[in-house]
């Protein structure tokens, strides 16, 4: 009965249904095109793993340090004591005294692609105590300990350079020499009267141009140099050494030492000419326990001596002229001189170790310069004390 009913009603509403329609209006809408940009305000980052790190820095830069520069330090102590008591003095004899010698080197070589400056260093101070008699305006004699002066000098030594190739290089080298305390004429002369040298005088500087070999061979570690132009400057600043010391008389009380400045009025003589300089220094042995260093060097002023006025070459008639001179005016524009001889000096050190700290030193020098003496000066000392030398690496 219920199908019946749900056709019939649906018969119902299909008859009773009408068709339905609808209208709808768009509007036309006109839209620009508009291009859209994305910023992106986070920036990229590239992780890699070579990434900074400080103390891998500093290694690195001290790496580059120690390939660069080349630091050689060394100092030593020596000395000696005698030391006697009366009754020993009185039936053997003998003398109190007290030598000491205090000495200090550096060497340094700095070289970046083909320029190179090289420094060296050396200074040397020495005294010794000894019992000196002396008597008064009273006829009184008295002992005292006395400390004199026996080894005073430092030494400057600048040479920057350029290779040309692997042994040869051309450059400059500057050189000055000089002492640090006053020196006098004996232990018992230490008055102002007797002083005859201090700092700066007197004092040397040479400068010279000019091209250096260095030989390859480990065995014969030899540098020449030879400089065409150079200069060699004298110095001595004290007016009171330098001129004539003389009382309220005028008598001379003691003799001036001039270092070759002829001039009273002037402290300092420049000479231009040409100087070679030669160098040697190798150590023996695997443990390094002999060393010898010699120093050569010499210039000649023959640019000076050209232009030089009143030279007489032979001695006879100089010396005839001097006394002439001499008895005269004195005149120091018509004094008359001879031609200028070279200067040359050598040293020569031998350290011969016997431990790390333990050192015998030998050296030698010798020394001309006919303008200060006309003899030969040398100087022989025997050392045996406390050194000790530092190094960054292995000479070059």
């Amino acid at each position: 009965m219920k199908f019946v009913f749900y056709m019939a009603l649906m018969t119902l509403l299909l008859g009773v249904a009408q068709p339905a329609s609808a209208q709808f209006t768009i509007d036309e809408v006109d839209s620009k095109k508009e291009s859209v940009v994305f910023k992106d305000k986070l920036k990229s980052i590239s992780l890699e793993d070579n990434f900074f790190n400080r103390a891998r820095y500093r290694a690195e830069r001290q790496r580059i340090r120690r390939e660069r520069n080349f630091l050689e330090m060394g100092g030593g102590l020596t000395g000696s004591l005698n030391s006697y008591n009366d009754p020993w003095i009185a039936v053997s004899g003998g003398d109190n005294s007290i030598t000491l010698l205090a000495v200090f080197s550096l060497h340094h070589i700095f070289k970046k692609n083909l320029f190179s400056i090289e420094t060296k260093f050396d200074a040397k101070m020495g005294y010794n105590r000894m019992k000196v008699e002396s008597t008064n305006a009273d006829g009184v004699t008295s002992s005292n300990g006395v400390w004199f002066k026996n080894q005073d000098e430092f030494q400057i030594w600048i040479n920057p350079a350029f290779m040309m190739s692997k042994n040869w290089s051309y450059g400059a080298t500057i050189q000055f020499r000089s002492q640090f305390a006053n020196g006098y004429l004996s232990r018992t002369e230490q008055d102002r009267t007797d002083l005859k040298s201090k700092f700066m005088t007197p004092a040397y500087l040479d400068i010279s141009g000019g091209i250096t070999y260095k030989s390859p061979s480990e065995r014969f570690p030899i540098a020449v140099n030879i400089s065409p132009l150079a200069l060699s400057a004298t110095y001595a600043t004290s007016s009171w050494i330098r001129r004539q010391q003389l009382d309220s008389e005028g008598n001379e009380i003691k003799p001036a030492f001039s270092y070759g400045i002829e001039d009273p009025d002037k402290s300092s003589k420049y000479e231009g000419g040409s100087s070679i300089e030669i160098n040697f220094d190798r150590t023996f042995g695997k443990s390094g326990y002999l060393r010898y260093r010699t120093t050569l060097y010499s210039f000649y002023g023959w640019i000076t001596d050209i232009g030089q006025e009143n030279k007489i070459s032979d001695y006879k008639a100089y010396r005839k002229a001097y006394v002439a001179w001499e008895n005269g005016d004195k005149n120091i524009k018509d004094k008359p001189r001879l031609p200028i001889h070279p200067t040359v000096r050598w040293v020569n050190t031998i350290d011969i170790k016997a431990t790390k700290y333990l050192t015998t030193t030998i050296g030698f020098q010798m020394y001309y310069n006919r303008s200060q003496n006309i003899c030969i000066q040398t100087q022989t000392q025997l050392m045996v004390g406390l050194t000790y030398t530092f190094m960054n690496k292995p000479k070059p």
